[in-house]
């Protein structure tokens, strides 16, 4: 059969991990082939998109701005990111597990799951605005 006989492809891809690794090559360190070297680009990978409900709407006006952040992000990462990308230092991050969701289409019948993910807090300080849209 001419699906089975196939020869598989030997080039690997490259990860996005392997791309912005350091490499050490005789007491050096240089980037790797493919890194980049906007600082911007390598904190842009920790936020999804930016969290527009009505809540998060309503905690603009005091000052907290919500995230949809990558599942592997942390605080200092968040943090990092923030002072990168808006050039401000925020006042406290928190970080929330958004729990995946059992749902069941009334139309078709079928079952699903909505998945979950991470989303941050950032508190800014008094008068520092993001602008998010």
């Amino acid at each position: 059969m001419a699906l089975f006989g196939r020869k598989k492809n030997t080039e690997e891809k490259r990860s996005p991990s392997d791309i912005d690794r350091v490499v050490e090559t005789g007491g050096e360190q240089k980037k790797a082939a493919g890194a980049s070297s906007s600082a911007i680009s390598n904190h842009a990978h920790v936020f999804v998109s930016p969290r527009i409900t009505e809540k998060a709407t309503m905690h603009e006006a005091s000052g907290v701005y919500t995230f949809d952040v990558a599942p592997g992000a942390n605080k200092r990462e968040i943090i990092a990111a923030i002072s990168k990308i808006y050039k401000l230092t925020p006042r406290k991050v928190r970080i929330v597990q958004i729990p995946e969701k059992r749902k069941r289409s009334m139309r078709t019948g079928k079952r699903g799951v909505k998945r979950g993910g991470k989303k941050a807090y950032v508190y800014l300080k008094k008068g520092e605005t993001i602008n998010v849209r």
